[in-house]
């Protein structure tokens, strides 16, 4: 069997930098490549990482509850995006601190998992089509980081309105009223439903009432580094002496590609153009300048749905609810403060 020092000799890197990308650590200061190289030796491997076995339930714990956690992205796709990482690790956190078993289902594998569960936690982006697949599974199923209210369903969602809101504020509060949005669209998993951004709607909303808002100011793309680069540079080019003192970016990695662009251009953030971007991962924590960023707390949404997942059981609750967790704007080098 693979040990974390076989992978660490492969890969060239200490066994230490190995076991912290492998448990997902934020705080670890690494390079993409060296994170996906690490990965890709561990695969080549075949290395598991090591479970302890589980106590045996003593006579009065025979009740364990087991929650089924749907994620909407492959497991591939989720090591590239902390946000619904930590989501998912928020789920098992709490689910194992209650004294619950955990079944993962990643986006490419069969739903016929979560038909035993207790309780089913969506993860993610789902079209009508594939809700509808996964109500079929389970009748206790909260979803997390999508509104599905207007389908029955009870959901566990962050508070975008109110970043977009205090971003803005922030801006015009030292002066920057031209102001510019990197918004990112993507589609669900069976393509049948293109996904907008909503920060885009609040953000027009917010501008438009204040008699701000010019939507040559607003740019789409994906939620990448590249993508966030690219437009950018579309900005750059197109607005020339007219581009915005401020720009908030849909999430970590589009702020980087962004600054990149900024930075070749010879733009001085925050002196010229302001940049606030929205997720706090650690790729906020290393980029130069340091990223504004509007704080998501991921974990706690998973833990708050696997409360009400419980909660449901306990109480055989039906009326679809929504839980909002509130966002925090955490300030750094990259804007006016």
């Amino acid at each position: 069997m693979a040990t974390i020092k076989d992978i660490a000799a492969k890969a060239n890197v200490s066994p230490a930098t190995v076991s912290r990308v492998l448990n997902y650590d934020e705080t670890m200061s690494v390079s993409t490549e060296t994170r996906n190289r690490i990965f890709k030796v561990a695969e080549e491997l075949n290395y598991v990482k090591y479970k302890a076995k589980p106590k045996k339930a003593s006579p009065q714990k025979t009740d364990t509850k087991t929650i089924a956690i749907i994620q909407w992205y492959t497991e591939q796709e989720e090591i590239n995006d902390l946000y619904y990482y930590a989501i998912r690790i928020g789920i098992e956190k709490k689910a194992h601190a209650l004294g619950c078993n955990v079944n993962l289902i990643y986006q490419d594998e069969p739903l016929t998992k979560a038909t035993d569960a207790d309780g089913v936690i969506a993860v993610g982006k789902f079209s009508p089509d594939q809700i509808e697949m996964i109500a079929k599974t389970n009748n206790n199923i909260i979803f997390v980081d999508s509104n599905t209210l207007r389908f029955g369903y009870s959901c566990v969602v962050a508070d975008f309105e109110g970043a977009v809101d205090q971003v803005i504020d922030h801006f015009l509060a030292h002066g920057q009223q031209k102001i510019g949005l990197l918004a990112g669209v993507e589609e669900t998993s069976d393509a049948k439903t293109k996904l907008l951004d909503p920060r885009l709607a609040d953000f027009k909303n917010k501008l438009t009432s204040l008699n701000l808002y010019h939507p040559e100011y607003v740019f789409t793309g994906q939620f990448l580094p590249e993508s966030g680069y690219n437009m950018m540079q579309q900005a750059i080019k197109t607005l020339k002496g007219r581009l915005p003192q401020a720009f908030f970016a849909a999430n970590d990695a589009i702020a980087l590609g962004a600054l990149k662009a900024l930075a070749e251009y010879d733009i001085s953030v925050p002196e010229q153009v302001s940049l606030i971007s929205f997720n706090d991962t650690s790729l906020a924590r290393y980029a130069y300048p340091a990223l504004s960023s509007v704080k998501v707390f991921t974990e706690e949404m998973g833990a708050t749905a696997t409360k009400m997942v419980l909660t449901n059981l306990k109480a055989k609750r039906t009326i679809p609810e929504m839980t909002t967790l509130a966002t925090q704007l955490i300030l750094r080098a990259s804007s006016l403060n």
